[in-house]
């Protein structure tokens, strides 16, 4: 917010800030400024389009013109359909066709305003208290990320020139800076994806395996606003409604608390662990405490940064849905109060999507393994010794638990999810 209204002071153009249901509040400041014009960057949420379409109704119904426009996607979610006219539920045929169109250029950043000559009145940011206080735990955050068009644009050139022409062989090298880094700046809109497409394209001939493999990650970006715009519950629900009878420990498929702990079977990790003592290892998840390096570190990055490298998530969400029996609603929801690019529709589309539940899902018997996937893509141990560096030490705890039993104690569970007893 701080970052906004510098941005648009130096457009000429106030930041009001109020508090309230938005179809009562924002009618209200444009009446008090005098517009006769309302417009908005469209929205996909199930409860943001609801609330968009009250504030265009009861702005209308006041003489005013409100209109919302495609901003935040490179296409309109009820635009793409399939041949039989449904919704895609398979990426590689959604990302043919989204992929086959030609994407708007942006617009340049508008002339400064006119200063308005009477403001409505609003708010100091400061009287909302968004900041932490005791303890000031946004402090180190501050550090890592600089909010604003400006940083945004500045680190999609740098990535464009830089680090793209490897992308596709170090994306998943946690330990390196192989990554762009813009997720929380498309979330919280400081650059647009037709940006980010445009620059790509073009350094397409220079970096031709990076481009098309940043591009599909665009991609998967689309594909999972699409889910979230037709399954507005999609952080709640699974889409694969047959898994809402594996047993996972935590929340139900009919909201939070709906199969109490204990109701449940044990998890799946099936070593038979009371509620308890699945709280306990959910904590030990949340802190980096697993005693697996690989996904401790990644918990470490992400309580210090606001960030976890994509591969470290895709494991560390793999061993708490599969290996300790935890359901994904309890990863989705730690991940949206920590990651500071978590948004409504990629969140629990990811989580969704490692469960197995998913759109276009992992396989359920995809479960990744924190010891060879480190060997793999930290092979050095790099980035574990950077977040974790008690490892090594009597101080770092024993793992978790057994990475072979749960593994087929997982197994057993989905299979007799299927009826398959083989």
């Amino acid at each position: 917010l701080v970052s906004l209204r510098d941005e648009l002071e130096q457009l000429g153009v106030p930041l009001v800030l109020r508090r309230g249901a938005a179809a009562a509040v924002v009618p209200a400041v444009a009446d008090e400024a005098g517009a006769r014009s309302l417009f908005w960057n469209r929205r996909y949420g199930g409860g943001e389009r609801r609330a968009d379409s009250a504030v265009k109704a009861l702005a209308r119904s006041s003489g005013l013109r409100a209109e919302s426009f495609q901003a935040s996607l490179l296409h309109e979610p009820w635009e793409l359909t399939t041949r039989g006219g449904g919704h895609y539920k398979v990426f590689t045929p959604f990302w043919k066709e989204l992929s086959s169109h030609d994407f708007r250029h942006p617009l340049a950043v508008p002339d400064s305003q006119r200063e308005a000559g009477h403001a409505p009145q609003g708010d100091r940011l400061e009287q909302w208290g968004l900041l932490p206080e005791d303890p000031d735990w946004s402090e180190p955050l501050a550090r890592v990320w600089t909010p604003g068009p400006h940083a945004a644009h500045s680190l999609l050139d740098d990535f464009a020139d830089g680090a793209l022409a490897d992308y596709a062989d170090e994306r998943d090298r946690p330990a390196h800076e192989g990554t762009s880094r813009l997720s929380p700046y498309l979330r919280w809109g400081h650059v647009s994806p037709f940006e980010v497409w445009h620059a790509i394209g073009r350094r397409r001939a220079a970096a031709p395996a990076g481009s098309a493999a940043f591009a599909s990650e665009l991609g998967w970006r689309e594909f999972a606003w699409h889910q979230l715009y037709h399954h507005p519950d999609l952080a709640t629900v699974n889409l694969r409604r047959e898994f809402d009878a594996y047993p996972w420990w935590g929340p139900g498929a009919n909201g939070p608390g709906a199969n109490e702990p204990g109701a449940n079977e044990p998890g799946a990790k099936g070593s038979g662990a009371d509620d308890g003592e699945l709280a306990a290892l959910l904590k030990r998840w949340q802190r980096g405490n697993t005693g697996f390096p690989f996904v401790d570190a990644g918990q470490r990055e992400l309580w210090a940064t606001g960030w976890m490298h994509n591969r470290v998530r895709m494991v560390s969400a793999s061993l708490l849905v599969k290996n300790l029996g935890i359901h994904w609603r309890l990863g989705e929801e730690w991940f949206w109060d920590t990651l500071v690019d978590a948004d409504a529709a990629s969140n629990p589309f990811n989580w969704q999507w490692v469960a197995g539940s998913g759109a276009d899902a992992s396989p359920f018997f995809r479960i990744f393994n924190p010891l060879t996937q480190a060997k793999t893509h930290d092979p050095s141990g790099e980035y574990a010794r950077r977040w974790v560096p008690e490892l090594g030490s009597e101080d770092y705890p024993e793992p978790c638990v057994d990475l072979a039993e749960s593994r087929a104690a997982a197994l057993e569970a989905f299979r007799a999810l299927r009826g398959d007893r083989t």
